[in-house]
């Protein structure tokens, strides 16, 4: 009796239960194919169900690697702050093919990364006045690796903005010369 109503009311018909729970889960938030893939086979639907309802939902253009990508960098990156290399992981684990996490982190301005550095670093600022200049960088060095941004990045835009304050860098001994080059993988866009 194919299309009947089971247990809790979810289908017999496994295409019907693919599509509930894949639009289920775009009514709550926009998601990559891959995650919806994988909460159809976490409720048990069977691949060939899955496939065929994820390769429909992506031709009427429900779901769509690409764009999902591109606003994923453009709303983390603008409401958190967050680098290209934090961008590249979150999607990556989210199971967006490669070729759209570099095409949509890619399109993230390099000068903008900066000017969003700078920004979360000037807003931090205040609240570590009355620090010993040592603490103060570490904590807004640490801010700006936990978004993923490099340390030649990070240290260059908080000596930036200690020097704006008045704060000798020489006294807070931030040396980039000693900073592992390696450390931040594609440093070279900063210089």
């Amino acid at each position: 009796m194919a299309g009947a109503t089971g247990v809790a009311g979810v289908s017999d018909d496994p295409h019907e239960q693919a599509r509930q729970v894949c639009l289920r889960l775009l009514t709550l938030a926009p998601r990559s194919s891959a995650q919806l893939a994988d909460a159809m086979r976490r409720k048990g639907v069977p691949a060939e169900a899955a496939e065929a309802v994820l390769s429909r939902l992506a031709e009427v253009g429900l779901i769509d690697d690409a764009a999902f990508a591109r606003a994923w960098v453009e709303s983390r990156h603008h409401a958190r702050g967050l680098s290209r290399r934090a961008l590249t992981l979150e999607l990556e684990r989210r199971g967006v093919a490669g070729e759209d996490v570099q095409a949509a982190v890619g399109a993230l301005d390099p000068d903008a990364e900066v000017a969003t550095a700078r920004r979360l670093v000037a807003k931090a600022m205040p609240g570590t006045r009355g620090r010993e200049p040592q603490a103060r960088v570490r904590r807004l060095v640490g801010l700006l690796a936990r978004r993923g941004y490099p340390a030649p990045l990070a240290y260059r835009v908080v000596r930036e903005a200690l020097e704006q304050e008045g704060v000798d860098a020489e006294d807070v001994e931030i040396d980039l010369d000693s900073i592992d080059e390696t450390s931040g993988a594609g440093h070279d866009a900063y210089e």
